[in-house]
């Protein structure tokens, strides 16, 4: 498998010969059910996979998912496996840096405190073969609240992680591994062009002064209009942020793909990676709700069955595990979670249901569930991978990646360095 840095030199490449327009997607891996479809979605299509794992999902304490770095790492190649998968698959770290880890904040861990816990997560990480940390130093729970973080202080302390990451990984006797800095959060400080200018230009100059431009990062994060309420993608913004890094052999990566609007602008627009996670959890929960409309179907004609409360059951979970909070509009912080209209309940068990997939009440009902369907459906689990699917589908088609793992080894077999 390719290093994915090479892979991304190969992207500028095709763009600036005006041979292609490629964007790279990446997957957020919230679910075994997410996980083993982008797999799928991978070896159907012949396409090169990225799955951008956060510390809260994946970690040494087994994240939200159940899984370490190594035990992803072994889930995901068991699933390229079983699907005869030989498209490359770059597991990723998505936002390593301090307090974005829930826990850390939640346990009001100091600095040295959550960067030692965070450079004890980057070490697993190498450890198990990841192809990319996204190093993310953006948020600072010692400032006061919606206070930026300063531009200087972000380079410092990426470069402080690049830096570590790279001794590390020196260490333990790995190949060099891809980097990605940035973020499109506000809170980073990093949306406003100028800014954003300054950050690539003292990053460049500060790993220069370390001997670390071999590190250089392959992506940049890029404020492209999108985010979690947003969905229409700032195609000018994108283009002018690529014009930017591409001088420096990097590529825009977007966060907050989730439903936008508009992706078969990414490509023309320069976009070399888009991540996608809370799509794939609300695409999960309509289909284990549509299965659950068909259990009460079965119900008519075999009454002695015990339904599953398959819903009833994610509610629960999701309320008792506080997430939904997180997602509250203002004048919504003061009532209680029933007192919310059946709409909002939803959206919120919808959304939070990524947190909860492991719970073991969650996993009891969409056992009985599936049990139940049986009888009709020879194997509801892929009913639910082939709907997500079809979503990831969605996104690689708009991003021209249908046998694009052919096309960049084409690209790499014809650069003068092959």
């Amino acid at each position: 498998m390719e290093p994915l840095n090479v892979l991304v030199q190969r992207l500028i490449e095709l763009r600036r010969s005006g041979r292609a327009q490629v964007t790279l997607l990446a997957a957020c891996p919230n679910s075994t059910a997410v996980l083993e479809a982008a797999v799928l979605v991978a070896a159907r299509n012949n396409t090169p996979m990225l799955f951008a794992a956060t510390l809260n999902q994946v970690d040494r304490d087994g994240g939200y998912t159940g899984w370490t770095q190594a035990e992803f790492v072994a889930e995901m190649q068991a699933y390229a496996r079983k699907v005869g998968c030989t498209a490359p698959l770059y597991p990723c770290l998505d936002h390593g840096g301090p307090w974005l880890k829930d826990k850390h904040t939640a346990q009001k861990l100091s600095l040295d405190e959550t960067m030692h816990e965070v450079k004890r997560s980057l070490t697993a990480s190498l450890e198990a073969g990841y192809a990319l940390l996204h190093i993310d130093p953006t948020v600072d729970r010692t400032l006061p609240a919606d206070s930026p973080i300063p531009i200087e202080l972000v380079v410092e302390r990426t470069l402080d992680m690049i830096e570590y990451a790279e001794a590390e990984r020196v260490r333990l006797g790995l190949p060099p591994i891809a980097y990605e800095v940035g973020t499109e959060e506000v809170h980073g400080g990093l949306v406003d062009l100028d800014n954003f200018t300054y950050f690539i230009t003292e990053l460049h100059e500060g790993l220069a002064a370390r001997d670390l431009l071999h590190a250089w990062p392959c992506f940049i994060v890029g404020k492209v209009g999108t985010d979690l309420h947003t969905s229409d993608f700032d195609a000018g913004v994108a283009r002018r942020l690529y014009d930017i890094v591409a001088e420096y052999g990097s590529l825009i990566k977007g966060h907050y793909t989730d439903w936008v609007a508009n992706p078969q602008d990414y490509p023309t627009a320069g976009m070399g990676g888009a991540n996608v996670g809370p799509e794939f959890t609300a695409v999960e929960y309509d289909a284990l709700a549509d299965l659950e409309a068909k259990e009460a179907a079965l119900l008519v004609s075999r009454p002695q069955t015990v339904p599953s409360g398959m819903m009833q059951s994610l509610e629960k979970a999701v309320f008792d595990s506080g997430r939904w909070q997180k997602w509250l509009q203002p004048d919504e912080r003061d009532l209680a979670f029933v007192a919310l209209s059946s709409e909002r309940r939803t959206w919120l068990v919808r959304t939070g249901a990524r947190y909860i997939w492991t719970d073991p009440a969650v996993l009891a009902a969409r056992q009985r569930l599936y049990d139940n369907l049986s009888v009709v459906l020879s194997d509801p689990n892929q009913y639910v991978v082939e709907r997500i699917a079809a979503s990831l589908d969605h996104y690689v088609n708009h991003f021209h990646l249908f046998d694009a793992d052919r096309l960049l080894n084409a690209a790499g077999s014809a650069s003068p360095e092959a």
